[in-house]
């Protein structure tokens, strides 16, 4: 498995990069968002550190030019600790963050965490005889972790493929914040509440054709989020 690690702290890369190199993994390195985006375009990685405040591209351009071809993992490290700062950087398109300083146990946990959720999502939906799940004009694709809107394929992160798989399994069942954050990010994830709020808004934005009055990811008011029932 192959991790890319962004930082201009190039004393706390070499930290990382020792670490987790330990940990079996193969890892590159780069100190700007713009190298970050040329090798993740070339290198076949399994998941991307990046730091929020680097020189040339700052992490949240380079998050968001790396959604623009891969659903790669991206776990952002940031020296803001402010809940607005998180949210920003998942709605660019991050899947988890971390912020400094930390300890270095603490990110091996995330970086175990998200690549076993990816992995073991992907092995057990292609064990089944149908992988493609569709929901009116949407359709997901369990084994390839692909998505179409009214025939149309659309990019997903991890989290946001997970998040809509879980809504369309269980359609008609209502979901609140906290479940949801449990089932999808796991019950060790500290963040704020409404990354769940950011990632549903994506999902509209990507797959409804009217976001402003989905038809199928739907709010229930004062509890959670559901997928409409084809049946409703």
């Amino acid at each position: 498995m192959k991790i890319l690690v962004v930082d201009d702290e190039k004393l706390l890369v070499k930290g990382i990069k020792f670490n987790l190199e330990n940990e079996g993994y193969e890892v590159d390195a780069c100190y700007d968002g713009e190298t970050a985006v040329e090798l993740a375009k070339t290198g076949d990685y399994g998941l991307i550190l990046l730091d929020l405040m680097m020189p040339k591209l700052d992490g949240l351009g380079a998050c968001m030019q790396i959604r623009g071809f891969s659903n790669v993992p991206i776990i952002m490290l940031t020296a803001k600790s402010e809940d607005t700062d998180k949210l920003i950087g998942f709605e660019y398109g991050a899947d988890d963050y971390i912020t400094k300083p930390f300890n270095i146990l603490e990110l091996k946990a995330r970086v175990r965490a998200l690549l076993r959720r990816s992995a073991a999502t992907a092995a057990a939906e292609g064990g089944r005889n149908s992988s493609r799940l569709r929901r009116g004009h949407i359709v997901i694709d369990s084994e390839r972790r692909s998505a179409e809107s009214d025939s149309r394929p659309v990019d997903l992160t991890v989290k946001e493929f997970d998040l809509i798989e879980l809504l369309m399994k269980n359609p008609g069942k209502v979901f609140s914040r906290e479940n949801l954050l449990d089932m999808v990010w796991g019950y060790d994830y500290q963040g704020d509440i409404r990354t769940v709020d950011v990632h549903i808004r994506r999902l509209r934005e990507k797959l409804e054709k009217n976001p402003a009055n989905p038809e199928y990811i739907i709010t229930k008011w004062g509890v959670g989020y559901y997928f409409a029932d084809d049946n409703r």
